[in-house]
């Protein structure tokens, strides 16, 4: 085979290998979709997390640990619709938060006195 016909079967075997790679993902992402929760289910399972503890803010520092501890809680029960439905608590893995450091009087901003 001469060169031009290598480079040519490489760039078909390439453009092969993408458009398969791009049509397995695609079929994965199908795969994963269920159907939508409605209202009333949504607030069936905020209800539930509220009963199990979880008392959401908009300037939560423990946000994730707090849900996830709701989660726990509701999955534990049986019957739950959080325990039963596609959306729940994190099986493993460790999750940290923190804040902004804050300047005290010592600190000075960057520019000071630029």
């Amino acid at each position: 085979m001469r060169l031009d016909q290598m480079e040519t079967m490489m760039k078909i075997l390439l453009t092969v290998a993408t458009l398969f790679s791009t049509a397995i993902v695609a079929a994965a992402a199908q795969a994963q979709m269920s159907e939508p929760l409605t209202r009333a289910q949504v607030r069936s399972e905020q209800a539930e997390l509220a009963r199990a503890g979880y008392r959401p803010t908009s300037e939560d520092p423990s946000y994730p640990s707090d849900i996830q501890t709701a989660e726990a809680r509701v999955s534990a029960q049986p019957g739950s619709s959080v325990a039963n439905s596609s959306y729940g608590a994190s099986l493993s893995g460790a999750q940290q938060a923190g804040r902004p450091a804050g300047t005290s009087a010592t600190q000075k901003d960057i520019f000071f006195g630029q």
